[in-house]
């Protein structure tokens, strides 16, 4: 069975392999499998509706040696509001702002156009990997091809905003009303814009494109906390907030 294959049944069926067992040692070859799962998706009925960014701080880089971010492929299915413990593997929590885009994305695009070009909600990614005992234990490699490691996204309302509004802002998840962990926008390429350029380039490398209707989750602003069941709480400065139920 083919590394694409094998990932793409781990997760269709929750059943996770050994990290040991996917050969993977290159960024093209890592983004091709992520490509082929994606396929395979949406002969499944579902449908690309945006990407994930990780490793957009030197900390989450140095997990799992890298020196730059990298980018996952995400489906309707993955939007999520609920989610129960037993549809996934080894699940962790970020704090994540997500960009909608309303225009069509370039490479050419500064990032104040970007943030003209996109509203922003407040979100809460769910990484999940098709690993056992994934985090931090396997390569960047096989981040990318298990698509960025891209469990779930809660997307709250989203709204318009200029640059300086993102600039230099804290966001803090609660549980179960607990403020547990704060980080700020400045840990995400200095900026969550800065990202999103990142990502509209390395698509365009691929030939693949940031269009109207789809959302970035756009790097978090903490390392990552491992999933509960219980009530979580998304808040940013200036952004607003967003919950996410976890049940068994």
């Amino acid at each position: 069975m083919s590394v694409s294959k094998t990932l793409y049944e781990a997760r269709k069926h929750n059943v996770p392999v050994e990290a040991k067992d996917i050969n993977v040692d290159n960024l093209k070859a890592a983004y091709d499998i992520q490509d082929e799962i994606l396929s395979f998706k949406k002969d499944d009925g579902e449908t690309l509706k945006g990407y994930k960014i990780s490793l957009t701080s030197e900390d989450t880089q140095k997990l799992f040696n890298s020196t730059h971010p990298l980018y996952g492929a995400m489906t309707d299915k993955q939007i999520v509001k609920t989610i129960s413990l037993n549809d996934y593997n080894d699940p962790f929590l970020e704090l994540e702002l997500v960009f909608i885009v309303q225009e069509e994305l370039s490479p050419e695009d500064s990032v104040e156009d970007i943030m003209k070009k996109c509203t922003v909600a407040p979100g809460i990614e769910v990484p999940d990997s098709r690993y056992k005992n994934w985090f931090p234990n396997i390569s960047m490699f096989q981040v990318i091809a298990d698509t960025a490691v891209s469990g779930s996204v809660v997307i709250g309302e989203d709204q318009t905003f200029n640059y300086e509004d993102l600039k230099n802002i804290n966001g803090t998840i609660f549980f179960n009303g607990k403020s547990v962990k704060t980080g700020n926008s400045e840990d995400v390429l200095d900026h969550p814009a800065n990202a999103v350029k990142w990502l509209v380039e390395s698509l365009d490398a691929r030939g693949d494109k940031l269009t109207k209707g789809m959302f970035v989750s756009s790097g978090t602003f903490i390392s990552p906390i491992q999933l509960e069941k219980g009530q979580y709480k998304a808040e940013y400065e200036t952004i607003g907030t967003v919950e996410l139920t976890v049940t068994d």
